[in-house]
């Protein structure tokens, strides 16, 4: 049997076993705590249901992620120390609120901060592809260095906390530039990577089936924390495994989760309100009240989500046919965050209105 056949009945075995720890974590861990994982807020800004889900996704993720760290150290003998340390860090932050333990959310940034830091340079994970020429003098420094990758994925992990409000946004956001990702390494042959990340899609998609388009279980912060992280260390490894594709197309792919919330902050700060406390201004906010306003409610939490990856995937398709041009490339992730302006100052107006 070839190497290749041994891997696709591994993750053959992996998708099994994947669907079936998230079919036993939806239906049990309700019963945690006295149901302490129960999300039953229903007036917060970003909250969009109106029955209890329990916020487990998070602990099946990690559960099935862990299983995939044990089946990649059979098929290659390695221990993938970089994942699991960063992984297993962003769940446990996210999990605490998840848990319902009051942590101000000025704290958990702080946490997340120092943690990521620490594990940045340690581990080290840096950056060596990049094609801005002032920023290659710069990364060429240690604590500089650590505190660009750090930025990275704060922005990521934070975006995709912040997107985390709809059954699917987040999730099939994460599988597009997922698959995507795993396009480029496999036709550059990096094998081995492309297997961890077809790993994470199965995750992804076996929780889709019991998130959309009705949701039986929320991924929660940690889930969303630990996805996040995970998007951000797949793309700056892609990065680095591929020197031939311009680093400005891996901002375009992440051009959505990060401008969420840069635009996110400076929207706050400029309307004189807390940059970290949620709002329902955010452009996934506003397409949905437009969107409900026809289909009604229900049906406009999975619409949305359908509609904003659509109008996403039909954005960054484009930057695909010039994947090796940086000034292209760099052109149009700023031609997206004019789009996004614009998108975003429509929808606003047609809510206010």
């Amino acid at each position: 049997m070839g190497t290749e056949s041994i891997e696709a009945s591994f993750l053959s075995i992996f998708a099994l076993i994947s669907f079936f720890v998230f079919l036993i974590v939806s239906k049990y861990s309700h019963r945690i705590n006295n149901g302490i994982l129960l999300d039953k807020d229903f007036i917060k800004p970003q909250a969009f249901h109106d029955s209890p889900v329990t916020r487990s996704g998070g602990i099946a993720s990690i559960i099935s992620l862990s299983i995939f760290f044990g089946i990649y150290y059979l098929l290659y003998s390695k221990v993938l120390y970089d994942y699991i340390f960063v992984s297993f860090t962003m769940f446990l932050i996210g999990f605490l609120d998840d848990l319902k333990i009051n942590i101000r959310p000025s704290r958990r940034l702080q946490m997340m901060i120092f943690s990521l830091f620490v594990l940045i340079y340690f581990l080290p994970i840096k950056i060596s592809n990049i094609d801005i020429p002032f920023l290659i003098t710069l990364l060429s420094n240690e604590f500089f260095s650590s505190l660009f990758v750090l930025l990275c994925f704060l922005f990521v992990i934070n975006g995709a906390n912040l997107i985390d409000g709809f059954n699917g946004l987040l999730t099939i956001n994460i599988i597009i530039i997922n698959v995507i990702l795993t396009y480029i390494n496999i036709n550059n042959l990096n094998l081995e990577f492309a297997i961890l990340l077809i790993s994470q899609i199965i995750i992804l998609l076996s929780f889709l089936l019991f998130n959309f388009p009705n949701s039986k279980i929320f991924l929660g912060d940690s889930g969303a924390y630990l996805m996040g992280s995970l998007l951000a260390l797949n793309t700056i490894i892609t990065n680095n495994l591929n020197p031939n594709i311009s680093s400005f197309f891996f901002c375009t792919l992440l051009f959505y989760i990060f401008f969420e919330v840069f635009f996110s902050f400076l929207r706050k700060v400029i309307q004189k309100k807390s940059p970290i406390h949620p709002d329902s201004l955010h452009l996934h906010m506003l397409s949905f009240y437009k969107i409900s306003s026809i289909f009604g409610k229900n049906k406009g939490n999975f619409l949305n989500s359908i509609f904003i990856n659509l109008i996403y995937f039909i954005l960054i398709f484009p930057g695909l046919y010039f994947i090796k041009d940086p000034i292209m490339s760099r052109y149009w992730f700023i031609t997206l965050l004019l789009i996004y302006l614009i998108i975003y100052s429509r929808l606003y107006h047609l809510t206010k209105n």
